[in-house]
């Protein structure tokens, strides 16, 4: 009966989805003046909150466009979101171009998240450079006291989901399977962990590199639902099934658009309102 739910629950959230893609579609909001630098800034703000970083969507605008730190932040809050910027201008321009995902981009993408707050690893396994995307050659915990898998295995494996995302890239037509494609390589990616840090963001920036390929909305994840975000992550990896990781993707997709279009009707009526005023 559970599993019946599940069913008819995805089924109602993917109509809800595209009714939603249709109308925040007409509304052609990539048209207006900076629009999608400032959906970017956001969906960048949100990530490295989810990570620890302190700075609000309003100070990250002001460090990208005007270069100003907010006040009493951690530096290092400042060079994330710096470097995920970065990072996110790489994958855009890659996904005009249709690059192919393979070790050398996501280490790439790694990288450009890394620059500035990675740095050289001494190991048992040997010395790499987490601000360079070299996978890691050491053993990481996650959150409970479990372990990811062993480094050694990380090179095959993760080769092995290139290749996959190359040919499932190629066969995904609707609007649900390249969403759901890009959750998946999210979820895939930060289970596998292929590096020392910064996994989290560059899992979600590939999920939005496939979503730029495809030029559907780029997703997020809210720093307010982190809790939420983790635990479908946990249970999925403990379930050995992805279901419950892409209905909460899902979820936090609808949730994305639905606040996008609220706030463009919201700032209409604003416009609409004002009256020339003079003392």
């Amino acid at each position: 009966m559970l599993l019946l739910i599940n069913m008819k629950d995805n089924i109602k959230i993917w109509k809800n989805i595209e009714a939603v893609t249709k109308k925040y579609n007409a509304l052609r909001l990539n048209d207006a003046i900076n629009y999608k630098k400032f959906y970017l800034y956001s969906i960048i703000t949100h990530s490295t909150a989810i990570e620890g970083s302190t700075l609000t969507e309003s100070e990250t605008a002001l460090l990208f466009d005007e270069g100003l730190t907010a006040k009493g932040k951690p530096l290092l809050h400042h060079l994330m979101n710096e470097d995920l910027k970065n990072a996110y201008l790489y994958a855009m321009s890659e996904a005009d171009n249709k690059t192919q995902i393979t070790l050398e981009f996501l280490k790439n993408l790694n990288a450009r998240v890394m620059a500035q707050t990675g740095g050289p690893v001494e190991s048992i396994g040997g010395s790499f450079d987490s601000s360079k995307g070299e996978f890691r050659k050491v053993n990481v915990f996650a959150r409970g006291g479990s372990s990811y898998m062993d480094y050694k295995k990380v090179l095959a494996i993760t080769a092995g989901l290139c290749l996959e995302l190359e040919q499932r890239l190629l066969k995904a037509s609707s609007l649900q399977e390249k969403y759901n494609l890009s959750f998946d390589a999210h979820y895939n990616l930060v289970t596998i962990h292929p590096w020392a840090d910064g996994n989290g963001r560059t899992s979600r920036l590939l999920m939005n590199y496939i979503q730029f390929y495809y030029g559907i909305t780029p997703s997020k994840v809210y720093q307010q639902d982190r809790a939420e975000y983790i635990e479908a992550l946990k249970k999925s990896q403990e379930g050995k099934s992805n279901t419950i990781f892409l209905h909460f993707m899902a979820k936090q997709l609808l949730k994305s658009l639905k606040e996008e279009i609220r706030n463009f009707e919201k700032s209409q009526k604003k416009s609409n309102d004002f009256s020339i005023m003079f003392y």
